[in-house]
């Protein structure tokens, strides 16, 4: 007999005390059914539930390597999507909260990548020859299957540097979206010079270039951002080094030049997570990357009389992924173990196939 999906709406109004215990009471009855993945930045009453944790680079990783009936991606949607492509076939992705979305990702979309692979085949004339197309992990399947099928690759913060590496050996120039920021520091840290890095703007013709700037470019950067990490800056690392001297600034590459340059380490969400617990007790440390992941560090690290600070005067956490709240998460699994499958995340079997060839260089290279 098939059996009603249960409402979200008498979730929403349930209280967090009594939202975390029907998490509990759930997970119990579905044992191993079901695997909870958490990204590092999301809220602490929804990470504490977490089976796995990791960045997005690790998180892909764990996410084809699980035997789980069901994948419950704490995080946001294209997290759940490479989770959907990298399982078995007969397993779910589960997106608790399917508004849960990265601001980034949306900055390119299909479309307008295409249409920039048309503009830069008139003045280039075989991009499939010349250009090898890098994506962020933050970026919807279907741009993973256009790397796929031009010959591209996914890249992660972690391994952005090898895989830049491994994109030049293909071709001699890279189009890196939707990230400018990460593409402009790894880049930088490669040795290319900045004027050998152009940003592609998507809202002009020919990406506001010309076709002089186009031909002579080593990089194409699309013109995306984080919109958390972009609100870091160097003045902020200036102004805390007048007061802490000794402290040490460690900051995310989806950050800008100037407050990556002026940073004391930069990596990603795990990098800096491992960094920070093998630094020395009773350090002081500024950080720029998501709220929730500092203050979750600097709860763990107090007992060893680290310091951890949030770089920004201004609160920024990933506001899209703050949408998987413990109701989204109780509605989810009280559905499972109903037997009602609740915001499966599928994406389209050849667009999966085609982006999965992206995912799987990647994890070959990494």
């Amino acid at each position: 007999m098939e059996v009603a999906t249960i409402s979200f709406d008498k979730f929403n109004v349930l209280q967090d005390a009594q939202a975390q215990e029907r998490i509990r009471a759930a997970r119990a009855k579905l044992g191993d059914r079901a695997v909870l993945l958490c990204h590092h930045y999301q809220r602490a009453d929804v990470y504490q539930h977490a089976d796995l944790t990791g960045d997005s680079l690790k998180l892909a990783k764990l996410a084809s390597q699980t035997d789980a009936e069901y994948i419950v991606f704490c995080g946001v949607h294209f997290m759940a999507e490479v989770a959907d492509i990298l399982s078995k076939d007969n397993q779910i992705a589960i997106l608790p909260d399917l508004a849960a979305g990265c601001s980034m990702a949306d900055m390119a979309n299909l479309a307008k990548v295409e249409r920039c692979w048309r503009e830069l085949t008139e003045v280039l004339g075989t991009p499939d020859e010349q250009i090898t197309p890098v994506t962020y992990i933050n970026s919807a399947a279907d741009l993973k299957a256009f790397c796929g099928e031009h010959g591209g690759i996914v890249c992660t913060s972690t391994n952005a540097p090898t895989i830049l590496d491994w994109a030049f050996k293909q071709r001699e120039k890279v189009l890196f979206f939707p990230d400018q920021h990460l593409g402009r520091w790894t880049g930088f840290k490669k040795g290319i010079p900045l004027e050998d890095m152009h940003v592609w703007d998507p809202d002009l013709e020919y990406g506001g270039l010309t076709p002089e700037q186009i031909k002579s470019a080593k990089v194409l950067l699309w013109k995306g951002h984080c919109s958390v990490h972009q609100m870091f800056q160097e003045s902020h690392i200036r102004r805390w080094r007048m007061q802490h001297p000794d402290g040490l600034v460690i900051s995310h590459p989806e950050s800008n030049l100037d407050v990556c340059k002026a940073s004391d380490y930069v990596g990603s969400t795990e990098y800096i997570i491992n960094t920070i617990k093998a630094g020395p007790d009773n350090a002081r440390w500024l950080v720029g990357t998501e709220l929730n992941l500092v203050n979750r560090l600097a709860e763990e690290e107090k007992s060893r009389g680290v310091v951890v600070e949030f770089m920004a005067p201004t609160v920024c956490m990933c506001s899209t992924m703050q949408r998987i709240d413990p109701q989204h998460l109780a509605w989810t699994l009280e559905n499972l173990v109903e037997g009602n499958v609740v915001n499966q995340i599928e994406v389209p079997p050849h667009e999966a196939e085609l982006a999965k060839v992206a995912l799987d260089r990647m994890l070959a290279v990494s």
